[in-house]
């Protein structure tokens, strides 16, 4: 495996002026041997301006969060990931890889979750190239490799988890998005590990169920959450009911037998769990 290594490259403000100085030169001597007619001075100059032109190719910028991966004849040099105007051999090839923080999106996916209910799907990826050698050498071009490895791993996430857990305390991908998405960025780091490249954060984008099921899951969902709400409205009408009838037998306002305290109470629980406000009755007559 090859890893990134720093490459100690010239600095290009002297190579610079040297250049410009040697081209000065040899453009002197070219005119100079064309005025003696000196076929000698004429062949000389003109190697030399060749020579020149060639070194003029080893100089190259590099700019901030950027790297530049130095080869010579297929063989690996190194790396120069400091800022500024450098020079190396002019044979060399320089590959440029920005080192710049970088954000993916999925496309959506259609998969089944752990239920085999078929969802839709995607996520972003915030990644950087953190080895360089290994982002060139390891893989056949690293952007691809992370937009295929981040797409395969959401995949078998997706499947691990269902849509929604009945349950609280299991885990599902609607209502535990903070630890999905940790374990997301674990599973996407692990594939590209050997690419050189960082994830610096992963989260879930777009969440819902596929369009032939959604219809039938919202169904399902409001059927839940009447029960829940009735489940609380029973729980609450139970409650007043006890306080009214403690605070009745309390305060010896009225004592009622076990007929008229079942009837009492099933009063206030029709009352109290309706849909509709109840039309209240005046009774004018006798309590009995």
């Amino acid at each position: 495996m090859i890893r990134e290594t720093e490459l100690k490259a010239f600095p290009g403000l002297p190579a610079l002026l040297l250049l410009l100085a040697l081209s000065a030169g040899s453009i002197f001597l070219l005119v100079q041997g064309i005025a003696d007619e000196s076929v000698r001075i004429i062949v000389l100059a003109s190697i030399l301006i060749v020579l020149v032109a060639i070194g003029w190719n080893g100089l190259f910028t590099v700019s901030p969060n950027e790297a530049r991966v130095v080869q010579l004849f297929g063989t690996y040099k190194g790396t120069v990931r400091k800022p500024g105007l450098w020079y190396v051999n002019p044979l060399t090839t320089r590959t440029k890889v920005s080192t710049r923080v970088r954000n993916f999106e999925t496309d959506k996916l259609k998969v089944n979750d752990k239920d085999s209910n078929p969802i839709e799907i995607a996520a972003v990826v915030v990644w950087r190239v953190v080895d360089t050698a290994e982002a060139l050498f390891e893989v056949d071009k690293y952007t691809e490799y992370v937009e295929v490895q981040s797409e395969a791993a959401l995949r078998a996430l997706a499947t691990k988890y269902p849509y929604d857990a009945p349950h609280e305390h299991t885990l599902s991908l609607a209502a535990n998005a903070a630890q999905i998405s940790e374990e997301l960025t674990v599973a996407v780091q692990e594939r590209l590990a050997k690419a050189g490249v960082e994830v610096i954060e992963s989260r879930i984008s777009h969440l819902a169920y596929a369009p032939e099921i959604a219809s039938a899951m919202l169904q399902r969902q409001q059927a839940n959450a009447i029960i829940a709400a009735r489940q609380k409205i029973v729980e609450g009408a139970v409650g007043m009911v006890e306080m009214a009838l403690e605070d009745l037998a309390k305060r010896n306002v009225i004592e009622l037998d076990d007929e008229r305290k079942a009837q009492m109470v099933s009063n206030l629980l029709v009352v109290l769990c309706a849909d509709r406000s109840p039309q209240p009755i005046v009774n004018a007559g006798s309590l009995y």
